[in-house]
């Protein structure tokens, strides 16, 4: 299914334009506020937005630093794929400083929390705000939301939001992704493997296929016992 473009190179640099400002006029000269980019995809986004920052006041005192999250993460040791961690840079003072955490997309919350984790090595923050690009509001896990956002994306579990920057990518976009479908029997087997080894027999079967089978038979069975 072709991707659906939901934002172009001058919609992001438009929404780029009205963050910075947002930020100029809620921290004055930035002395006492630092950025913090949520590596890797937040990099790019917190180097725009500085940039446009110091391009409108060259006396502004803003600081960035870099945070990566790869082992704060609550799936770090549930995950079999080999995980590639990213640089962290905070050559900066964060004690009793607002901070400003920086992300592209704002989906469950769970990457956002594993930040507010992380920053506590660094010192105790005065305060830790949110910006994002995209916030995907009906997909969140926790109670996290950002203070500065571009947009808001509906979308679905089963799909996708890919930020494009020029830098990387080649353009300047945001695309709507639809994930592959998955299985009904799939997805059931997966919920089942959450109850322990064994959950196969209690459902009187011994693999997937046989799962979704029996699912589709108890369905019918079901269905015609309340329609007699």
């Amino acid at each position: 299914m072709k991707p659906k473009k939901i934002l172009n190179a001058n919609e992001i640099s438009t929404i780029l334009n009205r963050l910075s400002f947002q930020l100029i006029e809620d921290h004055n000269l930035f002395n006492e506020t630092v950025l913090i980019a949520i590596q890797p995809r937040g990099g790019l986004l917190a180097k725009r937005i500085s940039n446009l920052i110091n391009k409108h006041e060259k006396n502004y005192n803003l600081k960035l630093g870099f945070l990566d999250l790869t082992f704060f993460r609550d799936d770090f040791r549930r995950s079999e794929k080999v995980l590639k961690a990213s640089v962290t840079e905070i050559d900066l003072i964060i004690e009793n400083k607002t901070v400003v955490l920086v992300d592209d997309v704002l989906f469950t919350g769970r990457s956002i929390r594993a930040a507010l984790n992380a920053i506590q090595s660094f010192g105790r923050p005065k305060e830790i705000q949110l910006l994002t690009l995209i916030d995907r509001r009906f997909s969140r896990e926790l109670p996290i939301q950002p203070d500065y956002c571009g947009t808001q994306v509906d979308s679905r579990l089963n799909e996708k939001v890919i930020v494009n920057w020029d830098e990387n990518d080649g353009e300047d976009s945001v695309y709507l992704y639809k994930n592959k479908k998955i299985s009904f029997g799939g997805l059931f087997a997966a919920f089942i493997s959450t109850l322990g080894e064994g959950s196969f027999v209690l459902l009187g079967a011994s693999n997937e296929a046989d799962v979704a089978g029996n699912l589709k038979a108890y369905a019918i069975i079901t269905i015609f016992g309340f329609i007699t």
